[in-house]
């Protein structure tokens, strides 16, 4: 049998089961009728819940995912936000530290009042037991010349080696090869304060101390004036030992500089007369 006839026959079938069920609901009672739809409702209405529930759901995703793209969209507006305060904090943190320069410059300037000083900061450093040098942000554009003294809140920095434009290189008194003419505050007594090779070591030594010099540990040093580059009486540190030998004439002491070298970074240049 081919299928043509197989639907023709199928089709038969059909069409006489509904003219079996018109003809029954036409001839039933009403309170059957009511029985039969109850029935019916009872298939129908799970069917039904299900679709709505379905439909509810798919509302309810439409609804999340809308309320995801405002999430989404108002994450971005606070990392810009977030990226806005940040720069400001920046732009704060450096106004601060131009502030904190400022007033470090004017607190040298009023200390050294005395002399004629040209402000600075410290842009690189190499502070090691072979060499102690600072490099500085002005230079021959600035008006800055060698064997300039350099000074900070402290004390005596060192002195200007070399120039180029706009930077200039300090050699610290601390440095080997530093030597300064210097006083001691109790006795006035000249002495002469020299940078060591000692490793990680921020000291200097005072030698050439007169053999009846008495040396008090505590007492402040001083620069002498001698020697054609320091000013005389900027502070350059305290005695912190007295080292003796069996010959006074080598006897020597150990000086702790005023300046931290490690921490410096706002200094004043004096001019040279």
């Amino acid at each position: 049998m081919n299928r043509n006839k197989q639907t023709e026959i199928l089709g038969g079938i059909i069409t006489v089961i509904i003219l079996i069920l018109l003809i029954f609901l036409s001839n039933v009672e009403t309170n059957k009728l009511s029985y039969i739809e109850s029935v019916a409702s009872s298939i129908v209405n799970p069917i039904q819940r299900v679709f709505a529930d379905l439909g509810n759901k798919i509302q309810g995703n439409s609804t999340y995912f809308s309320n995801m793209d405002s999430i989404t969209k108002e994450n971005e507006e606070l990392k810009a936000k977030n990226s806005e305060l940040e720069t400001q904090l920046r732009e704060l943190e450096m106004i601060k530290a131009e502030n904190a320069t400022l007033q470090a410059y004017m607190n040298l300037t009023q200390k050294y009042s005395s002399y004629d000083t040209i402000p600075a900061y410290v842009i690189n450093k190499d502070v090691s037991n072979f060499s102690s040098t600072l490099i500085l942000n002005v230079g021959s554009n600035d008006g800055i010349t060698e064997n300039m003294t350099v000074i900070a809140d402290k004390g005596l920095v060192g002195h200007v080696i070399s120039v180029e434009e706009s930077t200039c290189k300090v050699q610290v008194i601390i440095d080997p090869a530093s030597t300064v003419s210097s006083t001691i505050s109790t006795t006035n007594e000249s002495i002469i304060c020299k940078g060591t090779l000692e490793e990680n070591s921020q000291i200097l030594r005072a030698s050439y101390i007169p053999t009846g010099a008495e040396l008090i540990q505590g007492d402040t040093v001083y620069t002498s004036g001698i020697g054609g580059i320091y000013p005389k009486g900027i502070i350059i540190g305290t005695i912190k030992e007295i080292i003796t030998t069996s010959n006074i004439t080598d006897r020597y002491a150990i000086v702790e500089p005023a300046v931290d070298f490690s921490k410096v970074d706002t200094v004043l240049l004096i001019k040279n007369n």
